[in-house]
């Protein structure tokens, strides 16, 4: 039996937020859960009202085009920019060359990612685990730029698989300043984000219903394929979207790894505002870039369902 002369000393963080929290209440005497729920969000709502600031001059500015004669914008509504982007073959070629390269990333990301944080979640070596995180998290100590570049000093013409190559007498390809370069580059860059999304969904997954199903006749493969899969679906459908828009909206693997000749569509962008001088265009290439991935991320949590990321409806 407990002592109750001698109850339990209270934490002083909760001892601070009961403070805080009586503080708060003789402040704000209203007792409302939605009031307070408004008041986390507002952060949230402030940043997104931004950013849709950003969006509506952006709008407005892709409605003007560029008078050569002052190179300002000039006053005049027109459609001159979004004709130009269909009018020009190679605006077509380029958003579909990053649409290509988002979807092959993807893939081949998710492809890669799953069996990583499986193992990760459910290996039940200590060593190995330690291992996996320090690789998982190794990456994000080094910047975009600085790995892109250091697959230049790996793959270039006089870098060190080249040079290993060489030495055997083999003559090494063109590994860098292609597609293929830049595909490989935007796939070492986006794993560990998928990891990451993918590693809480399997968490979540009890390894006793992987036990039962096998207990149930199922081999693995089939428990793998109609339990681990489904019921990890939030986690899969969140990284894929995160791989993807972040794919479509590269700008450095394709700058570095693509030598000029393989740019995407965030590029294009670039060169607009800070090349030509044409903030109209550029500005109308921003708001296709994001309407084009907006559609395409909506289709996807329209098919995936409304149990998408794992977000249930409240009930009334």
């Amino acid at each position: 039996m407990s002592d109750d002369r001698h109850p339990h000393p209270v934490p002083l963080a909760w001892r601070l937020l009961d403070r805080i929290e009586g503080l708060v209440a003789a402040l704000w005497p209203f007792r409302s859960g939605l009031a307070v729920g408004r008041a986390f969000l507002l952060p949230a709502v402030l940043l997104v009202g931004l950013l849709l600031a950003g969006l509506g001059i952006m709008l407005e500015h892709s409605m003007h085009e560029l008078s050569l004669a002052t190179y300002r914008l000039k006053p005049e509504y027109s459609a001159a920019n979004y004709l130009t982007f269909l009018e020009r073959p190679v605006y077509i070629h380029v958003l579909m060359r990053t649409l290509l390269a988002a979807v092959i990333v993807t893939l081949v990301t998710i492809t890669l990612a799953f069996p990583y944080a499986y193992v990760l979640v459910r290996t039940r070596s200590r060593s190995a685990r330690k291992f996996l995180l320090v690789a998982l998290f190794l990456p994000f100590f080094i910047g975009q730029v600085v790995r892109a570049y250091g697959w230049l000093i790996i793959l270039g013409k006089e870098g060190i698989l080249s040079t290993f190559l060489t030495r055997f007498g083999i003559d090494p390809p063109g590994m860098i300043y292609n597609y293929p370069a830049v595909i490989f580059g935007l796939i070492q860059y986006m794993l560990p984000f998928a990891i990451l999304l993918i590693v809480p969904a399997i968490t979540a997954i009890s390894e006793e219903v992987e036990l039962a199903s096998e207990g149930l006749g199922a081999r693995w493969p089939s428990t793998f394929r109609h339990v681990v899969l489904p019921m990890a679906s939030p986690g899969i459908v969140g990284a894929s979207v995160v791989v993807f828009t972040l794919t479509l909206t590269d700008f450095a693997m394709p700058e570095i790894l693509g030598g000029g000749k393989n740019d995407f569509i965030a590029n294009l962008i670039y060169d607009s505002f800070f090349q030509i001088s044409d903030p109209g265009l550029g500005s109308a290439l921003s708001i296709i870039l994001v309407a084009v991935g907006s559609i395409l991320v909506a289709g996807v949590f329209h098919l995936a369902g409304p149990g998408t990321l794992g977000v249930r409806g409240v009930r009334p």
